[in-house]
């Protein structure tokens, strides 16, 4: 199982997002972080995408974990996000009975 998160912001706040990268909380040792990958465009500004992978058991406090990491970005302009929860093949199959 993995949390996604997909964080957006103009170009303009790139510097305070990378000092605020820099000055938030590590995050704990059950997520394995995979990114942040970046992407930029001249209309949309700067993407950031990342990967937390953890045990399923570990779901909840995973989310508390990531979600607090997102709220040290909160007053930058322009800043948005998304955290969502996405699961392997095996876990979907699992939910419809194929596995």
């Amino acid at each position: 199982m993995v949390i996604v998160t997909n964080i957006s912001f103009p170009t303009e706040s790139a510097k305070e997002m990378g000092e605020r990268f820099l000055q938030v909380s590590p995050l704990p040792e059950f997520l394995s972080r995979k990114g942040p990958f970046f992407s930029s465009n001249n209309t949309g500004g700067v993407n950031s995408l990342s990967f937390y992978e953890l045990d399923n058991d570990k779901l909840a406090e995973g989310m508390i974990a990531v979600s607090e990491y997102i709220t040290g970005f909160f007053g930058i302009p322009g800043f948005s996000y998304e955290v969502k929860v996405s699961l392997e093949i095996e876990e979907s199959l699992k939910m419809i009975g194929l596995a």
